[in-house]
């Protein structure tokens, strides 16, 4: 049986697949994929945790050691420290078709704390009026539900196209949350500022507007809006130093890394390193005034999702690097940074995994990746440990 018609079968049995409802899957032993992968500076292993997991968008990890994992047609699902995957109920009802679904997920920074209720974030698509419209929600984890589930933040308009929702969700040391929202194929509206599509908004925990945000006083701009200009930022991570850092699709090529700055405008559509898919000739100019040039330009089609910079003592070459994962590359690439200039650059994984849609840094400094597919996976990468 193939491994698509196998996942089928398991989801049909066991019910895995209704929406809403609490489902325990058995759980399956890590599997090693790899036993040592060299790299410059560290040999590597790398594991399955799990699998089974239809369009897993995202992970956050939970203070058990457990992980919340996305599925892009509507599911969250948690994963335990033994590889068992259960369905949770409580999430919102989205509009699953194209690159839509459920998308990002975070917890809020006081997680499993006295201090603060257990909120979980999530991204998804919205169906409405015009379209859809990425959309941010909260609610409380519960045993295995959320709770008390609320909308905070929504696109103001919508779109009819299914795609570039963007949906990146990264906390500042400050309590503000940045969320990247697409320009949902609709280039121009990427510099208007009297729309959300195409920018990365910085909102407050409770889905408000911070009151030092760049256009607050700027009645052409919208109060949300951090940074605009952008095509669709599928990679967002703040370092250590609080710099904020987006990775983002460009159209034929192009794929960028920015480092976001407040107020800054990134370009898209007037300024592009990438091509028209239909005639191959370059969109806009490489640099314009006013516009901020990106960081760095991934070569060929590499399809950037999901951003990380490593901290602690498991990887410490890599202390203060970024680490891209890519969809049709099928890579991970490590991108060590002096101030704002690229370095050094590495491929650390190439086709091993398949399409890599999610980074994250573990507590303990190991690496979290997720795969995009409709039999996708939770994946570990760790140092070999010194005989």
């Amino acid at each position: 049986m193939s491994p698509s018609r196998r996942s089928l079968t398991i989801a049909l049995l066991t019910g895995a697949w209704v929406t809403g409802a609490v489902v325990a899957i058995p759980a399956a032993a890590a599997e090693v994929i790899a036993e040592h992968l060299a790299t410059d500076h560290h040999e590597l292993r790398l594991e399955r945790i799990a699998t089974g997991l239809e369009h897993p968008w995202a992970a956050a990890e939970l203070p058990s050691g457990e992980w919340l994992v996305t599925e892009r047609p509507g599911r969250l699902s948690r994963i335990g420290t033994d590889g068992r995957v259960t369905r949770l109920a409580g999430v919102p009802e989205v509009d699953a078709a194209g690159q839509g679904g459920l998308l990002d997920v975070v917890l809020h920074p006081d997680f499993g704390s006295k201090t603060g209720r257990d909120w979980v974030y999530l991204t998804w698509s919205q169906a409405g009026h015009g379209g859809h419209a990425t959309t941010l929600s909260r609610g409380r984890l519960e045993g295995d539900a959320l709770m008390e589930l609320e909308t905070l933040f929504t696109q103001n308009r919508f779109a009819p196209p299914r795609h570039h929702y963007g949906s990146r969700l990264a906390w500042r040391a400050d309590g503000t949350l940045l969320m990247s929202v697409g320009e949902r194929g609709r280039p121009p509206r990427a510099q208007e500022g009297g729309d959300h599509t195409g920018s990365v908004v910085r909102l407050t925990a409770e889905g408000g507007v911070p009151a030092d945000n760049p256009f607050v006083d700027n009645e052409a701009v919208l109060d949300e809006i951090f940074t605009l200009g952008h095509r669709n930022p599928q990679g967002l991570t703040v370092a250590a130093d609080g710099s904020a850092w987006s990775t983002e699709h460009g159209p034929r090529t192009g794929d960028e890394l920015n480092r976001l700055v407040a107020g800054e405008n990134y370009g898209w559509p007037e300024v592009s390193r990438g091509n028209d898919y239909a005639t191959n000739r370059p969109i806009g100019v490489n640099s314009a005034p006013g516009m901020r040039d990106p960081v760095h330009v991934f070569a060929g089609r590499f399809a950037p999702s999901g951003l990380a910079e490593v901290s602690g003592d498991a990887f410490p070459a890599w202390r203060g690097d970024l680490l891209a994962g890519g969809l049709r590359s099928e890579r991970l690439v490590r991108l060590s940074l002096d101030g704002n200039s690229v370095v050094e650059r590495e491929v650390i994984l190439e086709g091993q995994i398949g399409r890599i849609r999610d980074v994250r840094l573990a507590r303990d400094g190991t690496l979290i990746l997720v795969t995009d597919s409709a039999n996708g996976g939770l994946y570990r990468l760790a140092p070999v440990a010194a005989e």
